[in-house]
């Protein structure tokens, strides 16, 4: 099972175009990790028949849609997040923490507009970065979790 993951498009509805023509026949579900829900809702529209998420950000004013969810990829547990509330410009610490209490897997988090991914206390983090406007000095970016039945991968992409 495939999860696609992007965060942080600020209004840039052709980034999530250029992310959703690229991965719509290979992902299983997708997930907005916050600060571009009006640009999501027409990428719901183009896209009726996918599973499409999205959790608030912190410029997701009046949003309701929740700060965090738990997704299940079969059986593996997922904890998505934008970060904002959980201090990730700071570490990871309070995500990890939040993961654990909840027996998930992964970590999929935005907010800080920089790519991420590692393997932290046997818990796997993904931030995909900004697919708009990065602050990592490198391409806008997307990322994806693969959950297999030999375990699970992260990776980060190019818009």
């Amino acid at each position: 099972m495939r999860i696609v993951a992007m965060s942080d498009s600020h209004g840039d509805s052709y980034a999530l175009e250029k992310i959703f023509e690229k991965t719509a026949d290979t992902g299983n579900i997708f997930v907005h990790l916050g600060d571009g829900e009006r640009e999501l809702d027409m990428m719901r529209i183009k896209y009726p028949n996918l599973d499409i998420r999205h959790v608030a950000g912190n410029c997701d004013y009046r949003s309701m849609s929740p700060n965090m969810e738990i997704i299940f990829a079969g059986d593996v547990k997922i904890l998505c997040t934008h970060g904002h509330l959980h201090g990730v410009k700071y570490g990871t610490e309070t995500l990890r923490s939040i993961a654990r209490d909840n027996g998930c897997k992964a970590v999929l988090f935005g907010h800080t507009h920089c790519r991420y991914e590692s393997l932290e206390d046997g818990i796997y983090m993904l931030n995909p970065g900004s697919c708009s406007c990065p602050r990592d000095f490198r391409d806008p970016s997307f990322g994806w979790i693969d959950i297999t039945p030999a375990g699970i991968i992260t990776n980060i992409a190019n818009v």
